[in-house]
């Protein structure tokens, strides 16, 4: 296996002045940040009204995330930026809300319900291999949008028994495609704190996206409430949250409630993993070797026929590419807390209400924790010296009580849709085509990643045919 260093965007000059910060955030999040922020412990950002401090210290991130979340509440900033989708649904709510929350939908996600949720996952991987196989001469393939459909395709089996080519399943799709296109996870707002009372600074096409996505969200939530009422719903995990009751209020989602929490899943389960899976092919395609192991593995794991839930356990270097991918281009690239009492990080005064920042990826290429931190290198979490910052330094899913719900989703999801496209096809880079991640939504690239596929020989990892 060779030392192959992927794409990582340009850091900015450290001193620039506050204008010249606001236009290379305006161009991506990424331009905006120094190179010193992957070895330093903590910065401090003076913004109009109000500090930002960069956390990367394991023991401030403990505390933020782990020790006294309650006190540093997801920040008014990212809640006014996906308002107009997500509502208070629980990926920006906080406080005694959140709490409910919780406490309706993490049963939704437990181990047991990762088996049943399975052959839906399976099933999407089989069709994508099938819209894939036509493509498969060897011609350059965008596969983000490829991996978009699939990850959704996977969202609406798993939620609500529909498969991505279903009339509503596919208009949701399609708008929020334009959604992620339009919305920062910050915007030019983010330096101007203002008021909760007054309106978000968001286009009015993004605002005009996010009805039409609600709207859409609504039907399918009306049509499962009345499946439930009838005795008809499908055992899915729609179902098992809308009838789930809140063990201390005895209370359940109202349909209100439960679109803003669809619009979280299909977030959450949609655009991350899209981007998560779509780095990872990219990765596999520049490293040949790493790639034939991934379809060796899978194709002993499934030798004696389909993918199941238990042979997953089969395909340890798998798991390990993708968490590699995850530490390289964690999904959601920086999380935005806010502290709700005075507090000293470092010797240094904290104001309340400043933004405190936990970026999954600095940590994830801090050069104090990981040897070869921008190194492409699955093998890595097999050696002893990664226990460390694994444990300090690498939180692609958040950490603490507001660790993501669907941790244990996605990385089923991902190791088995990787195995089974990598099982299918062999991915090969585009001459001229280097990928320029970008902070959006999630880390995506700037013009998308383009990859060629070929069909694999069943019998052997290297070789191909088509093309």
């Amino acid at each position: 296996m060779t030392d192959y260093t992927p794409p990582k965007p340009a850091s900015r000059p450290e001193k620039v002045s506050l204008w010249q910060h606001i236009q290379l955030f305006r161009k991506d999040i990424f331009a905006s940040q120094p190179e010193r922020l992957y070895r330093a412990w903590m910065a401090e950002f003076r913004m109009p009204f109000f500090r930002s401090y960069f956390v990367n210290q394991p023991e401030l991130v403990k505390t933020v995330l782990n020790e006294r979340p309650d006190d540093f509440p997801k920040s008014e900033i990212i809640r006014g930026a996906l308002y107009s989708l997500l509502g208070d649904g629980v990926f920006v709510s906080n406080g005694e809300k959140w709490k409910r929350q919780r406490r309706i939908i993490d049963p939704a996600f437990e181990g047991g319900r990762l088996r049943d949720v399975f052959p839906s996952m399976r099933d999407a991987g089989h069709d994508a291999v099938a819209r894939l196989t036509p493509l498969a001469t060897g011609a350059p393939v965008e596969v983000e949008a490829q991996t978009s459909k699939l990850a959704a395709d996977v969202i609406f089996r798993t939620l609500f028994s529909i498969p991505i080519t279903d009339d509503d399943a596919s208009s949701v799709f399609e708008n929020f495609r334009d959604y992620q296109r339009t919305q920062p996870l910050m915007n030019v707002a983010s330096f101007f704190k203002m008021p909760r009372w007054m309106p978000a600074f968001q286009r009015s096409s993004t605002k005009e996206t996010s009805a039409k996505i609600r709207a859409l969200l609504t039907k399918l939530t009306d049509e499962r409430t009345a499946q439930i009422a009838a005795g008809t719903a499908p055992e899915d995990l729609a179902t098992k949250i809308m009838t789930t009751a809140d063990p201390l209020t005895g209370e359940k989602f109202s349909g209100a409630e439960m679109v803003d929490q669809v619009a979280i899943f299909f977030l959450a389960g949609h655009e991350t993993s899209a981007s998560a899976l779509a780095w990872t092919l990219y990765l596999l395609a520049m490293d040949a070797d790493a790639q034939d192991r991934v379809a060796a593995e899978a194709r002993a794991a499934s030798a004696e026929g389909d993918f199941t839930f238990k042979n997953l356990s089969k395909m340890p270097f798998t798991r390990n590419v993708f968490r590699e991918a995850l530490r390289l281009y964690p999904p959601v690239p920086m999380m935005v807390r806010e502290n709700l009492r005075p507090e000293t990080f470092r010797k240094r005064s904290i104001k309340v209400g400043s933004q405190i920042v936990i970026s999954p990826w600095h940590l994830g290429r801090h050069q104090r924790f990981w040897d070869k931190p921008d190194v492409f290198d699955p093998d890595r979490w097999d050696r002893p010296e990664t226990k460390t910052p694994a444990r300090e330094a690498y939180i692609p899913f958040s950490s603490g009580p507001r660790v993501c719900t669907g941790a244990g989703f996605a990385m089923v999801e991902g190791v088995l849709l990787l195995a089974m496209l990598v099982k299918s096809f062999r991915f090969d880079p585009v001459a001229g085509k280097i990928p320029v991640p970008a902070a959006h939504l999630t880390v995506r690239a700037q013009d998308g990643i383009h990859l060629s596929l070929t069909r694999r020989d069943p019998g052997t990892s290297g070789t191909q045919t088509g093309g």
